[in-house]
């Protein structure tokens, strides 16, 4: 905001701009000894909308039972007020919260399209996501997954009017619409396009190496610039090759497979942060059911000798 006060939003092409429609919601805020109270009031309330959600998400059952799979251990599972209290009190969801991470944003669009697709409300869902895309662009991956969940909920409910074709085709129109809409709205706002290589094309390029919890910066910094172009195509190709195979192979699970991708997400992103690892711990305490079907339990007694001999 300060840099967008001085008229210097375009200054650098190494600026990671954040997207221009949070500038004026932002900018709204009063100055001075309030403004630390009303951005904090903010962010509060967002991670309290949160919770909300993920209280709504645990409620629906979808993450042991759905309409083609039902676990065996489906009574085993948390209470929904300790799905959010989990979230609230995480220690990266608090610190968040603290560093006003702009990330946060992006967590609660995911979230609330995530809980719209569990009430088979298609356009909540679908322009959640396509909002959530907008600010961080990443969660584009998760079209299939959660168009998968919106089919499969409103199957659930009531056998829907069209076929899963048209339905696929309605959520990519809505969800596509939505990104397209909210870049014009940008336009507007900035009056030019210059946002789009400043904010996307950060994120694609990956120009700025400076270390931080990921993984790209490390490996771009070992490499000869020749060879940059050919392993930065790679990288993005492993990131999406995750959302084919695990909604194809998962594809009784729609919800598991977007809880795995938010924490490929949170390793694999270009510049990751305690935000994705927040959103990916949200989910986590829905498949307490899971634990016991873990390979190595650490209540396990140590073999006697006895049994080892045999």
């Amino acid at each position: 905001m300060f840099l967008v006060h001085l008229l210097l939003q375009h200054c650098a092409q190494s600026f990671r701009l954040q997207a221009p429609i949070l500038l004026p919601i932002f900018s709204i805020l009063p100055d001075f000894a309030f403004t630390n109270t009303a951005v904090g009031a903010l962010y509060t309330l967002v991670d309290l909308l949160n919770a909300n959600a993920l209280e709504a998400i645990a409620d629906s059952g979808e993450a042991v039972s759905t309409r083609l799979f039902t676990s065996p251990r489906r009574e085993d599972r948390l209470h929904s007020t300790i799905v959010s209290a989990a979230y609230l009190l995480n220690p990266f969801t608090v610190a968040a919260c603290l560093g006003r991470s702009t990330s946060i944003f992006t967590n609660t669009a995911i979230i609330n399209s995530i809980s719209a697709a569990l009430e088979g409300n298609v356009f909540k869902a679908m322009f959640a996501l396509g909002f959530a895309t907008y600010l961080s662009m990443y969660p584009a991956l998760l079209l299939p997954p959660i168009a998968l969940l919106c089919w499969d909920r409103t199957f659930k409910s009531a056998k829907p009017a069209n076929s899963a074709l048209a339905l696929n085709l309605k959520s990519s129109v809505i969800f596509f619409s939505t990104v397209i809409a909210l870049l014009g709205l940008s336009y507007i706002i900035t009056g030019s396009w210059e946002f789009i290589p400043a904010t996307y094309g950060f994120q694609l390029l990956v120009p700025d190496l400076t270390p931080n919890i990921g993984l790209w910066w490390y490996f771009f910094i070992e490499i000869f610039d020749s060879f940059r172009a050919f392993f930065l195509g790679i990288f993005w190709l492993h990131l999406a090759g995750y959302v084919g195979g695990l909604t194809i192979r998962l594809r009784t699970q729609p919800l598991f497979v977007v809880t795995t991708l938010l924490g490929l997400f949170a390793i694999f992103k270009p510049y990751p942060s305690i935000s994705d690892v927040s959103l990916y711990f949200a989910f986590l305490p829905l498949y307490k059911h899971v634990l016991p079907r873990k390979p190595c339990p650490l209540n396990r007694e140590p073999m006697s000798d006895a049994n080892r001999s045999k």
